[in-house]
């Protein structure tokens, strides 16, 4: 197979971008991190229509202004009302990393006081640029994507998409389990034992978590920088995040990872845990490790007093995880879509 050339040689990115202008947005510019506050408001107030039982931690909106490979100066835009609401955001996040393939995920916001008016379409047309612009910086011989996601009910976001030239590749199933419903009590290898997430483990996690998810669609591997900000997290919960190790080593062959958003409390009426990853390296699947892990994970997430687990999984997932799923309790509630142009 003949290599590909250089990103930089393959796209033409545009030498200027849309611009976003509107009669209900008296300012837009870059957004900053001085910016936080309104882009919360602005996010759970799309949230409430899109998604209505969970809201974005704190953690994740700040992401999007600081991520790792972010300049805010040039990969965001924010748009206020006369009064200084915030009422649109646009941003781009690069993948942390890029093995098999770059990828760049654009992020839109649209108060919902002002949906139907074309400015999705502005923000979209915006982020859709300033992504080409970021991978025709790139020198990589790899193909390259620009991702967007949107939840299956928002058909307006998914029609603005698809009218930009984004193609639906994925569908992602939302499932919760009930942790008052029974756990089952799966055993394991000799050679394996169950250990609880710590930081000494953190590195070896994420080397498992890289080769189990290599063959996951759209996935890429962690790097270093952006595993630490997931595993230090203010809603990660170390106590209930289990990994499998080889008896007597630190060697980490499967994991399940959880965190808790107390923030979604009262849209839910109900504490409950997110499991963030769920996974096994390639060469020690098929040993029940994952089933063994969720089921400890659900133990201790009803031991802290939580009503509900929830997680997402890839509906065409290489390893069958939404059967594994449904054997163990879960249900599905919200579908995500995600949509590409492959470069």
């Amino acid at each position: 197979m003949s290599e590909l050339e250089p990103l930089s040689r393959r796209i033409q990115a545009p030498a200027n971008l849309p611009a976003v202008e509107h009669p209900a947005l008296a300012e837009v510019r870059p957004a900053t991190m001085a910016d936080l506050e309104a882009l919360i408001a602005l996010t759970h107030a799309a949230e409430a229509i899109d998604h209505p039982s969970w809201a974005s931690p704190r953690e994740e909106v700040e992401d999007l202004l600081e991520g790792p490979g972010i300049d805010a100066t040039v990969d965001t835009l924010i748009g206020f009302a006369a009064d200084g609401r915030a009422l649109a955001f646009a941003s781009i996040m690069p993948a942390s990393s890029a093995d098999t393939r770059v990828q760049v995920y654009t992020n839109g916001i649209v108060h919902p006081e002002v949906r139907g008016q074309g400015i999705g379409t502005m923000l979209l047309a915006w982020a859709k640029g300033r992504a080409t612009q970021h991978l025709a910086t790139r020198e990589e011989t790899l193909p390259a994507w620009i991702a967007m996601y949107a939840q299956e009910r928002t058909t307006d976001a998914i029609a603005i998409g698809l009218d930009a030239g984004f193609t639906v590749e994925r569908y992602f199933h939302t499932m919760e389990r009930d942790l008052a419903a029974d756990i089952p009590d799966l055993a394991i290898g000799d050679d394996v034992e169950i250990v609880t997430f710590t930081p000494e483990l953190r590195e070896a996690t994420r080397l498992a978590r890289n080769d189990a998810f290599r063959d996951h669609w759209g996935s890429q591997p962690s790097s270093p920088e952006k595993w630490e900000r997931f595993t230090t997290g203010e809603i990660f919960r170390p106590d209930l995040s289990v990994v499998a190790v080889e008896r007597g080593t630190t060697n980490v062959i499967a994991f399940t990872l959880s965190s808790v958003n107390e923030d979604d409390t009262e849209l839910q009426g109900y504490r409950a845990s997110y499991i963030d990853l769920i996974g096994v390296v390639r060469d020690r699947r098929g040993q029940k490790l994952a089933p063994a892990l969720i089921a400890e994970a659900l133990r201790r997430a009803r031991a802290d007093g939580l009503a509900k687990a929830t997680l997402d999984v890839d509906s065409s997932s290489p390893t069958g995880a939404n059967t594994l799923y449904e054997g163990m309790g879960f249900t599905a509630t919200d579908v995500e879509v995600a949509l590409v142009i492959e470069f």
